[in-house]
This record gives C-alpha cells, sequence and structure tokens, in this order.
C-alpha cells in the first residue's frame, strides 16, 4: 500500500496493462506448446501423378470438354498454381520426375538426362540402368533397372524413414524412368510395362525377387489384350475445335497406314508397331495404368492404416502420342479427353476405398511441348531444325585443325561438349581456353542461342535467364565442359511430332494442382517452381524434406 501511494493513476494503468499483456503472453505460449505437440490429422495416402509432357495450355484449350469429376473437380475443389514452371535444362523426363520428387534441380540430383556419357565408363548411360540388378517378371534386359544413379532422397523416400518404413510407396508408369524415379531408393515397389510380345508389368531385383500374387493375376487377365481395339475419337471428331485437322503433314502416324487419320484399329496395326508397344502409344496405356494403380491401392490396401503411404503415378502415353502427332494434333486432343475419364475413375474409386477426407493428391508434369516447328513456320511465327550431327562433325574438325591434336573433344550429346582431360594435361594445354573457344565457334552457328562453359558455371552467379536454368541442370561431376542452347522453337528433332528439353516457356510451363485433405480451394498467380512440390507435401505431412530440397514451401495450398 505504501508504495502504491506513491503511484499516479496514469502509473497505475500501465503497471496493470503490464501485468495483463505479460499474462496474455505466458497463455498464447502455453497454447502454442501444446498445439505443436499436438497430432494433426494428417493424409492416409498421398497420391503424386505426373502427366508425361503436359503443357499448362492443355489444361486451358480442353477444359470445356472436360467432365466434372476429373481435372475441373481438381481444379475447382483444390488449389491451381497457374503459373508453375521448371526452372533448369534439361526439360526431359528423368530429370522431370526426380526434380518433382526430391524438391531439387539436376545440379544437386544428379539426373542430369534420359541418358548421358560418362566420363569414367567412356560411354553413354541410361538413367535408371542398372547392371547389377535382374529383371523380374521378365527375361528381358528392360527390368535391368533401379534408381541407384539418383544421389538424393526422395519426399517418398522420407515418409518411409519418418513412419520407420511403415508406410509404403509404390511407383507405377508404362515408362520404367518415370516409376523409378519418382519412387526413390525405398519404394517397396516400382512398376513399369514391358511391351514386345510380352504385354505385362515388370519390376527388377531391386525391390523385390518375385512378382506379388496380384500382379501376376494382372498379367495373365485379359485386361491388357482388350485394349488391342479401335482407337476412334471419344465425341464427333467435328466438335475438336480446339485442334488442327486430322490430317497433316506435322504427324507421323502408325506403321502400317497410309497416313495419321483417325480411327486407328490396334489390332490390326500391332504386328507392325511392336505388338503390345502400339497400346502405349494410345490413350488406352493411360486407362491401362489406371487399372493397375488402382488394382495396387486395393492389394495392398494402400490408405488403410494410420501411417501415410505414398502412390506414385505417371502417365507416359500422353508422351509418346505427343511425340509422334504433335500438341495441335487431334490425337493430343483426344488423349486429354480421355485422360480426364481415367482421373475421374481413378478419384471415384480412391473416394469408396480410402475415404473421400483421407487422402491428399497432386497433378503435374514432367515437361511441356514445342509445337511442331514447320507448323510454326506455316503460321509465319520463327522456328526450326538444328543439324546437330553436322555441327558437331565440323566443332570437332575445327578443334583438331586448331589445336593440332586429335581427339581434344571425346563426345558430345545432350547439347553438352566433353573434353578429353587427359590429352589436355598430356599437352599441358589450356582447358578455359579450349572452352572459350569452343563456345566462339558454336556461337556463330545458326540455330544456337547461347553457350556457356564449365568455368562460367562454376565461378559465376547466374541468378536470372538462361544461364540460372542452364547452371541448375548443371551436375559439376556428369555434366560437360561447355553446354550450348538452341534458339526458340528450334530442334534436333524429326520433322514430324513435338518435342522438348529446352528452358524456354512451352517446356517450362506446366500443370500443378493440389486436391484432399489440408488443401485449400483456390488458385494462385505468383511463379512456383518444380522443386516447391516435395517441400510442400513435407509441410502438409509434418516430416523432413527431402535431403537436398532446394524450393520453397507453398503457403497459399496448405489449409
Amino acid at each position: 500500500m505504501t508504495i502504491l501511494k506513491h503511484i499516479n493513476n496514469n502509473e497505475l494503468m500501465s503497471y496493470r496493462f503490464f501485468i495483463l499483456f505479460f499474462l496474455i503472453l505466458l497463455s498464447a505460449r502455453a497454447q502454442q506448446k501444446a498445439e505443436f505437440g499436438k497430432s494433426k490429422t494428417k493424409p492416409k495416402l498421398v497420391i503424386g501423378i505426373v502427366v508425361d509432357q503436359m503443357r499448362y495450355d492443355y489444361l486451358t484449350r480442353f477444359y470445356a470438354k472436360f467432365g466434372e469429376g476429373g481435372f475441373k473437380k481438381l481444379i475447382e475443389n483444390g488449389f491451381s498454381c497457374n503459373n508453375h514452371h521448371f526452372d533448369y535444362i534439361p526439360t526431359t523426363t528423368a530429370p522431370g520426375h526426380a526434380s518433382i520428387y526430391t524438391g531439387t534441380t539436376p545440379r544437386h540430383h544428379g539426373i542430369i538426362g534420359n541418358i548421358w556419357y560418362n566420363k569414367d565408363e567412356k560411354q553413354k548411360v541410361y538413367c535408371v540402368g542398372d547392371p547389377e540388378v535382374s529383371p523380374v517378371g521378365t527375361s528381358s534386359a528392360e527390368g535391368k533397372m533401379s534408381p541407384s544413379k539418383l544421389k538424393v532422397t526422395t519426399i517418398g523416400d522420407q515418409n518411409r524413414l519418418h513412419t520407420q518404413m511403415r508406410g509404403k510407396s509404390i511407383s507405377i508408369a508404362i515408362k520404367e524412368r518415370g516409376a523409378i524415379l519418382s519412387g526413390g531408393h525405398t519404394a517397396n515397389a516400382a512398376y513399369w510395362f514391358r511391351g514386345k510380345s510380352q504385354g505385362s508389368w515388370i519390376t527388377s531385383s531391386y525391390y523385390m525377387n518375385k512378382l506379388p500374387k496380384w500382379v501376376i493375376k494382372f498379367n495373365e487377365s485379359t485386361i491388357i489384350d482388350n485394349y488391342y481395339k479401335n482407337w476412334n475419337t471419344l465425341y464427333n471428331i467435328d466438335s475438336y475445335n480446339e485442334s488442327g485437322p486430322d490430317v497433316t503433314k506435322f504427324e507421323r502416324g502408325f506403321k502400317g497406314k497410309d497416313n495419321a487419320r483417325l480411327p486407328y484399329d490396334l489390332q490390326t496395326l500391332k504386328e507392325t508397331n511392336g505388338e503390345y508397344d502400339i497400346i502405349r502409344q494410345t490413350p488406352f496405356g493411360n486407362s491401362l495404368t489406371v487399372d493397375f494403380a488402382l488394382e495396387a491401392i486395393k492389394k495392398e490396401r494402400l490408405g488403410k492404416d494410420i501411417h501415410t503411404d505414398f502412390l506414385m503415378i505417371s502417365f507416359s502415353s500422353t508422351d509418346y502420342i505427343g511425340h509422334n502427332f504433335g500438341a495441335n494434333s487431334k490425337e493430343i486432343e483426344d488423349t486429354y479427353i480421355r485422360l480426364d475419364k481415367d482421373l475421374e475413375r481413378l478419384i471415384k474409386n480412391v473416394d469408396l476405398f480410402v475415404g473421400k477426407n483421407n487422402y491428399v493428391l497432386f497433378l503435374t508434369a514432367d515437361h511441356g511441348a514445342t509445337y511442331v516447328p514447320d507448323f510454326l513456320k506455316s503460321n509465319k511465327i520463327p522456328s526450326g531444325y538444328f543439324k546437330e550431327a553436322t555441327v558437331h562433325l565440323e566443332l570437332k574438325n575445327h578443334i583438331q585443325s586448331f589445336y593440332k591434336k586429335d581427339s581434344i573433344i571425346e563426345n558430345i550429346s545432350n547439347n553438352q561438349v566433353f573434353l578429353n582431360h587427359r590429352i589436355i594435361d598430356e599437352n599441358d594445354l589450356n582447358i578455359e581456353n579450349i572452352e572459350n573457344e569452343i563456345a566462339s565457334y558454336l556461337l556463330k552457328k545458326r540455330g544456337i542461342h547461347e553457350v556457356y562453359t564449365r568455368s562460367q558455371l562454376e565461378n559465376s552467379n547466374f541468378n536470372y535467364g538462361m544461364g540460372s536454368k542452364v547452371k541448375r541442370g548443371f551436375n559439376p561431376e556428369r555434366s560437360g565442359d561447355v553446354c550450348y542452347v538452341l534458339n526458340p522453337s528450334v530442334v534436333a528433332y524429326s520433322r514430324t511430332g513435338s518435342t522438348h528439353g529446352s528452358g524456354f516457356t512451352y517446356d517450362t510451363h506446366v500443370p500443378l494442382l493440389f486436391y484432399g485433405l489440408g488443401i485449400k480451394q483456390g488458385k494462385m498467380l505468383r511463379r512456383s517452381t518444380v522443386s516447391d512440390i516435395a517441400p510442400t507435401i513435407a509441410l502438409l505431412l509434418d516430416i523432413a524434406f527431402p535431403n537436398t530440397t532446394s524450393g520453397n514451401v507453398l503457403n497459399e495450398v496448405i489449409d
């Protein structure tokens, strides 16, 4: 009381306010601690979907043809990242799948292409090829595959570690690289499709010693053979106004048929088109993938216990069809209309088996695609074809003549020049001068946009532009000594069908959709990148990020 007599009214009010503020702060901290330790409802199943070679504008071009239960359902009831991009070169299948699931780029995860030149072995290697494993479900070398060349962990790996290996991871794709690089190192299973005369889902001894009974039963059923049928447009072809004419000079088509005109009788064409391989080159390859994925969900009881499971699905057929018929074809439009139906079928079955509020799903692509350059030329848009073999031979001859030495250039592939360091060292040549001479020569060649040397990529900061994309795709251990970039819409490819691989927007801009438990409803227009997907899923699950994550969490997505 004696102390309070000396405190005026204003001081007393300030003192009381301080005490009240202190008590509120203590209460908030206690509540924060309680919330942090409190377990939240997690998805029982995470479904990752990658659509191979899906441009972002396929969503908008074909939107009116979609039903209510596929793409539209994901967009309208989930979250859409409309400005989503790959931020590295090359934009191809293997680096794409690896980047989506590792949360980083080829610079760190090491998958620098589908095939690349191995400087130690002095030969080209396949991204998932592994001579140390055995085929399972086939006698073919197509079964000698594993993720051994992937240098880092995936989001699926982190979930397996977090759950003490109790949470399952199963990965499925027609293409082995799509299945294996999505699944990561610890997947319970990765399955891919062996075509030719076999027509069955296979794996390797990296995952198991023999196929599960349910896979054997699926392979022995009539499901696969039932897709030897007529491929015609799902709706009247005259209503397909979002694509070009049915028959153009920009399409390749199938062997045994004079032109690329729908319909295609697969039963008749199979013998001249690799038998079961023809199924993978039609929309029915996607349908077959869903058939197999649904069987995996049921037989492996995914999403049926307290530990989060992962199911990775890659739709490969979209890529085969794009390469064959091009981005403006009737075949591509019909493929996406049919894929929409397959997505609806997948979602309905997951709703029934796992529960509508028990899973989270994301859908994206591993790269986009350019329009066929000759098609662009016909519409007065700059484009062209790069005579790769000719330029490579001329470059080798120039360097040999300039330095009076043979074999200074060891290999040229994937838009990269590999130098023979042994010969350079033995002849006391300056490697940086050689790199610069190569760069100077290539920059004079028609069709080449930019050139970067190893010295530049290792010693300079590229924070924006094409240089930053080349650097993110450049792995110091595996990449070459000089990298070149072609002009926009200039490709080293055939004159029919679309391709990809560049750092331009037609190859980098792809869809990214999130849907399900813990996902907000809405859309985002700010730029996101491929490396953002894995950390966003990791935060949603409250697990560790993949070990070299370089992306950022998309806070807007999480509810």
